[in-house]
């Protein structure tokens, strides 16, 4: 059995446990990094960002360069097709506190495909080292990079562009043994992790399918790799992160439940603003809230009311005893401007 707790290291950057928790667009915000800190992730990610939107102070998109004390350590990750511009985005994310700099060659999405960054970019694999080249020479901070197996199934490309990356500067890899044609259909082969283990001298982590401490001990002794990283598991279930670490099973009350979510929806607010917070959050409640948690109809419900305010009341009223709860979360979890660095390039305003 391996202990997660043990620290590792990517460069000087220390990560206190071998539990990563993912980068998910539209997921990975803020309130989602912290509260995966305190349930025991070791090292937590941005969301992919943009680097044209920073070059072009897009404001939403300086809006997830938001770095809290109590985030650390942080890896900000980057995507984009062009060397330059990720050298000089990966400057200000260093600026704004990020402990690492993480590339994406692996996302799958149309939309970032097609404008060469992502997945793409394993098919590009001179750019791709270019890009690693580049931003490792602009940064003091680790570089590390995200990569899928390739992008169709049954490709090996990664174990060719792997010593590759690590050779212009990578820090540390992290493979979902899945192709881009595949997106999160399947399963992941982490028999192509343990070989991407065996031809790199840096730490690798294995994302995929790890859903379980079982599953976490399984995958870290198959393939050697240092840390294994969550993603879906954790959305809306924090408690997953805690039985994959420690071992506890023992599975939330409701009164837990609902004081956990009022708890993140106001992170949310006060990190997106009223207007985007509701949008934002209304997924969040379907993943909350099931399992068993709480009646279908309940999810139903809070969709129907109109402020995330009425949300947090109806709750709290559905389960009276989160309120103590939800007091004594706030009470330990560090809030104000003490936590919320100065942007270098922008002020964000949650808009």
């Amino acid at each position: 059995m391996i202990d997660l707790r043990t620290p590792w290291q990517i460069g000087p950057v220390e990560v206190p446990t071998r539990l990563v928790l993912a980068p998910m667009a539209g997921v990975s915000v803020q309130a989602f990094r912290r509260q995966g800190r305190r349930y025991g992730a070791g090292l937590v990610c941005s969301e992919m960002v943009s680097c044209a939107g920073i070059e072009h102070r897009n404001e939403r998109t300086l809006g997830y360069l938001r770095v809290a004390a109590d985030e650390h350590p942080l890896a900000i990750q980057l995507f984009g097709s062009e060397a330059r511009p990720m050298a000089d985005a990966a400057r200000m994310v260093e600026a704004v506190g990020a402990d690492i700099v993480d590339i994406n060659f692996g996302c799958p999405v149309r939309k970032v495909t097609r404008t060469g960054a992502g997945a793409h970019l394993l098919e590009d694999q001179d750019l791709a080292c270019r890009i690693v080249q580049d931003v490792a020479g602009a940064v003091d901070v680790p570089v590390t990079v995200k990569l899928r197996r390739g992008v169709r199934n049954g490709s090996r490309a990664c174990l060719e562009l792997g010593p590759r990356l690590v050779d212009a500067g990578a820090a540390s890899l992290t493979l979902h043994p899945r192709s881009a044609e595949q997106m999160y259909t399947g399963s992941a082969d982490h028999e192509l992790t343990a070989e991407l283990v065996s031809l790199v001298d840096v730490p690798v982590v294995a994302s995929g399918d790890v859903t379980s401490r079982s599953r976490a001990q399984a995958v870290l002794a198959i393939t050697g790799a240092d840390a294994v990283m969550v993603g879906r598991g954790a959305q809306g279930n924090p408690w997953a992160l805690r039985e994959i670490v420690d071992g506890d099973t023992g599975q939330p009350t409701r009164e837990e439940v609902a004081a956990e979510l009022v708890l993140f929806i106001r992170e949310a607010v006060r990190e997106l603003g009223e207007r985007r917070a509701s949008g934002f959050l209304r997924k969040f409640y379907g993943w909350y809230l099931g399992q068993g948690r709480f009646p279908k109809p309940f999810k139903q419900e809070l969709l129907q009311l109109d402020s995330t305010e009425e949300v947090e009341q109806r709750l709290l009223v559905a389960a009276p005893g989160a309120l103590a709860i939800l007091e004594q979360l706030e009470a330990e979890v560090p809030t104000g401007d003490e936590v919320t660095l100065e942007l270098p390039i922008s002020v964000y305003g949650g808009g």
